[in-house]
């Protein structure tokens, strides 16, 4: 897939006649890729990827805008401004031992509502809904993930009680993740056909009422508004589940309970809980990643001193 983009990005950007940087909107359905939208400009994400990589991007595509190639960029080019960019390569390959950075979008739903008053769902679609970003940056990708969601005060919890909830093509797809989550120690709470799946597989939980049940016992809205869920599992389906799902995101955002709503923010989330607890704080300057990846040989002095001027 991440060929299918490079190709399909060089397409655009060839066929647009951009000289300089270009902000394109990918989507992937069904293993089609698709193309939301494509704007000549910067994003966000340049300065991410540029302190990520070490690359002044913004500086090498301010120069091309004025007709020095990318070849007399690349380092050994001989250029007056050569080294900005690597001699190889766009700068997407970093060498072994890299850091792993984590871009989390701040989506501050509490503070958004309808015409009627009522919470955002916080569900994602194409809008853009984030206020700002966050960079978290590590070893590992367990512990940057966990940097990036404390960062974006969405941190993930050690411990508690967990309300899962999904929909029916994503019910094998949670199993081991879910496993894991009792494994390590946090109480399972679910509603009828996802508690029957988890049991089937030897995955005890809790069973409790769905929003609407006449039964008179307490629904899962009950408990997620009494405080008594540290962590919520919900992905959307239709009809009366992605009703009943939206009045659990909204107390969970008003409470500000953690809500995952995709299959693979779920795995990243399990797979950052060993490291949510036990994070350690310890300050580097950008200048030292850049000096740790020019002596792995991927980026350059000159990269070094651009990131200084900026810092």
């Amino acid at each position: 897939m991440l060929a299918r983009v490079r190709e399909a990005t060089a397409a655009i950007a060839e066929g647009v006649g951009v000289r300089g940087l270009i902000n394109i909107q990918f989507a992937v359905a069904a293993d089609v890729l698709y193309v939301i939208e494509a704007n000549p400009r910067a994003s966000r994400t340049v300065p991410f990827v540029s302190k990520a990589t070490g690359v002044q991007l913004a500086k090498a595509a301010a120069l091309i805008g004025t007709g020095v190639s990318i070849a007399e960029l690349r380092t050994g080019s001989g250029h007056p401004r050569a080294g900005l960019l690597p001699a190889q390569g766009d700068g997407s390959l970093l060498p072994p031992g890299a850091p792993v950075a984590v871009k989390e979008a701040v989506l501050p739903f509490a503070r958004f509502r309808t015409p009627e008053g009522r919470v955002v769902d916080s569900l994602l679609g194409p809008e853009m809904r984030s206020t700002g970003e966050v960079m978290g940056i590590d070893k590992h990708f367990d512990t940057s993930f966990a940097k990036s969601q404390q960062a974006a005060s969405n941190p993930l919890p050690v411990s508690g009680k967990v309300f899962v909830s999904v929909a029916n093509r994503d019910k094998r797809g949670v199993i081991m993740p879910i496993k894991r989550l009792a494994d390590l120690g946090f109480s399972l709470v679910s509603t009828g056909g996802t508690a029957d799946v988890l049991r089937r597989n030897g995955v005890q939980c809790e069973e409790v009422a769905k929003i609407g049940d006449d039964s008179g016992t307490e629904t899962i809205l009950d408990v997620v508004e009494a405080g008594r869920i540290d962590l919520i599992i919900n992905t959307p389906s239709g009809g009366e589940a992605r009703s009943d799902g939206y009045e659990i995101r909204a107390a969970a955002t008003s409470l500000g309970v953690p809500v995952i709503t995709t299959v693979a923010e779920l795995g990243a989330a399990v797979a950052g809980h060993r490291s949510a607890g036990q994070i350690r704080m310890v300050r580097h300057l950008l200048q030292e990643h850049a000096e740790r990846l020019h002596e792995a040989g991927f980026s350059t002095r000159e990269d070094i001193a651009a990131v200084a001027e900026r810092v």
